[in-house]
């Protein structure tokens, strides 16, 4: 198999169980912290805390940016089953970078890790998440270059893969819709802070050596969780149960 072959046949096997590269790095994070004796910052301060955290959501901001403005069969939507695309997508925030979800997830995980408190683990991450979505990038640009041919390439040229060029920013062509955010992206912004509040507790436990919820946990990851899983489960019930969140011409 030639090279090119075989980089598209990973890529869309990555692709299929990236699910799991979380799971991996949950692992990886624990790892860390219970081998690590110190951490390069306080996990303890609120500041600090607020920091990482702000640096998921702003991920989680450029997720619900692409979401927002997608419609329906463009790319930027992939099924286990492969790539899905009959109109390729280079309006809005494809038209200043080619994998927006990818940054905005980028920039949910690094915040995470950045909290385990590890420079080299933070720096070791960026690296794994590269070579992860290298390959899975490299896939989806393979399909989307194979099906548009000279209007990829034209496209591709002027477009940065990774670091979006804001100077180049073209309208989207539908309106901005929070309900299609609302219905795709309440898992994700769950799933960050819950994220947080468990390195949390994990951190506590090692510090106080204590299973009392008074030393086990910061109340502030408490209550913004508890927040964020109301939430969850409004969201989750509304897309299950109602057609409140159906919005035509969306995923």
């Amino acid at each position: 198999m030639a090279l090119i072959e075989e980089f598209d046949k990973s890529g869309n096997w990555l692709f299929r169980w990236r699910s799991f590269l979380p799971l991996a790095l949950y692992a990886l994070a624990v790892a860390v912290i219970l081998l690590t004796e110190t951490t390069d910052v306080p996990h303890d301060s609120f500041s600090w805390s607020m920091i990482c955290l702000g640096i998921s959501l702003f991920g989680q901001l450029i997720r619900a940016i692409t979401v927002g403005f997608t419609p329906k069969s463009t790319s930027g939507r992939n099924t286990k089953a492969g790539q899905v695309a009959e109109v390729l997508n280079t309006k809005g925030i494809y038209s200043t970078v080619r994998h927006p979800l990818y940054v905005g997830n980028f920039f949910m995980w690094i915040g995470i890790v950045i909290y385990v408190g590890s420079w080299w683990f933070s720096a070791f991450t960026v690296l794994l998440f590269w070579l992860y979505y290298e390959r899975i990038m490299f896939a989806e640009e393979f399909f989307l270059r194979n099906k548009f041919g000279h209007t990829y390439l034209n496209w591709a040229e002027k477009t940065p893969a990774f670091v979006p060029k804001l100077s180049k920013w073209s309208n989207a062509s539908m309106s901005f819709s929070i309900k299609n955010v609302l219905k795709r992206e309440y898992n994700g912004f769950f799933a960050v802070f819950i994220s947080f509040l468990l390195l949390n507790v994990l951190k506590n436990y090692l510090l106080y050596k204590t299973l009392s919820l008074e030393f086990l946990v910061n109340p502030w990851w408490t209550w913004l969780t508890l927040g964020s899983f109301v939430i969850f489960i409004t969201l989750r019930t509304l897309k299950k149960k109602t057609s409140l969140l159906k919005v035509e011409g969306r995923w």
